[in-house]
């Protein structure tokens, strides 16, 4: 797939169109004018999402009421789509050849990997950006299952009130065990098909990692089940409806639900080590950009065609030695956006590259000659 072109109205203090080129984009201006917010302008025209913010309605320019953000793909089979987000108060509509589509529909027609600071949490942060980085991965392969995501956070809030209503009110355990009933009945449905995708998921990650792409150390991943080492996890909803059992009392005083997926983690070792305790910061970066390409050629395995790749604030991030294996190792497959605020950058990048100035949110081609 590839983006031809986008444009936004009302999106921030983003103005102008960009006519992308095929390979790598860069995007070259001072830091606060826009470099960023064009890239997530990208990543909302492709997965709905923002990677700055979780409440869109922030990204509407002040004194406008809605924002729109447009763009033309191309998909491997030659196949143009016009496609559309757009933004007013919390709701967010999307449409397809101007005709408005639903999300699981509309997350089928283009995809982005973005690689920033903030993803760094999925190397070096706390459990649930690594569920991200997985769940993530799985919509990308097959939009519908976002529905089962979102019917198990429904489970869990629904359940998570009965327990605190429990807790607050005195029930008995035995009253408080009966009412869980039909939630954890549907719990363990939708835990079931999540603790499935994930262990495909990851499988797949394994077989297509780049174990040693940026350096000496062999990285790996594998896939941690809360329930691990608690009895037979071939029989995963055996063992759920088990634990549920036992941990009645234990979630009641809690408040919360404390068995299911949703307590699961990733483990990320490079040479036998945790990532998080014992990996340096380069270590850290590099085992990032090797699981986003290994999602990247999940995507293309299953899909046949390559997502967008959005690196924000590239050189910061990577030192110029990465930054050209990174982009050799791309060539000819994925459309790859960058950021970058370095002169040296555009010089010895930017010449086989299409190449963008940034100034008050308008973007506009740049002559690198000029520089």
């Amino acid at each position: 797939m590839q983006l031809e072109m986008i444009e936004a109205q009302g999106f921030r203090n983003l103005r102008g169109r960009i006519d992308c080129g095929r390979g790598l984009n860069v995007f070259y201006g001072e830091n606060g004018h826009g470099k960023t917010n064009w890239l997530e302008a990208i990543y909302l025209l492709a997965t709905t999402k923002s990677f700055k913010t979780a409440r869109l309605n922030e990204a509407i320019r002040f004194s406008e009421e809605l924002a729109i953000v447009r763009g033309r793909v191309r998909q491997s089979e030659g196949i143009h789509r016009d496609l559309q987000v757009a933004i007013q108060g919390n709701v967010k509509t999307f449409s397809t050849n101007g005709k408005r589509e639903i999300l699981t529909r509309y997350l089928g027609e283009l995809h982005a990997v973005i690689f920033n600071s903030d993803e760094l949490d999925i190397v070096r942060g706390q459990p649930d950006a690594r569920r991200r980085f997985m769940d993530g991965g799985i919509v990308s392969l097959h939009p519908p299952f976002i529905q089962t995501f979102t019917d198990y956070g429904k489970v869990i809030r629904q359940k998570n009130s009965l327990l605190q209503t429990a807790r607050d009110k005195d029930y008995s355990l035995e009253k408080t065990a009966e009412m869980l009933i039909p939630w954890n009945e549907q719990l363990i449905a939708l835990a079931a098909r999540i603790h499935r995708g994930r262990l495909r998921f990851v499988d797949r990650v394994n077989e297509v990692l780049e174990k040693r792409l940026f350096g000496r150390e062999e990285l790996s991943v594998r896939y941690v089940s809360s329930l691990e080492g608690k009895g037979d996890l071939s029989d995963y909803e055996g063992l759920l409806a088990e634990r549920l059992s036992l941990r009645v009392q234990a979630e009641v005083v809690a408040g919360h639900a404390l068995v299911g997926p949703h307590r699961d983690d990733l483990e990320i070792l490079f040479d036998g080590h945790d990532i998080r305790k014992f990996g340096s910061a380069g270590q850290q970066r590099s085992a990032l950009l090797a699981l986003l390409l290994a999602g990247i050629a999940v995507f293309n395995a299953t899909r046949g065609e390559y997502p967008l790749f959005l690196l924000d604030d590239i050189d910061a991030e990577l030192d110029y030695r990465r930054i050209g294996q990174l982009l050799d190792f791309l060539d000819g497959k994925t459309q790859t956006f960058v950021t970058t605020s370095k002169s040296s950058f555009v010089e010895q990048f930017g010449r086989s590259a299409a190449v963008f100035s940034v100034r008050d949110g308008l973007i506009e081609p740049l002559d690198i000659s000029t520089l």
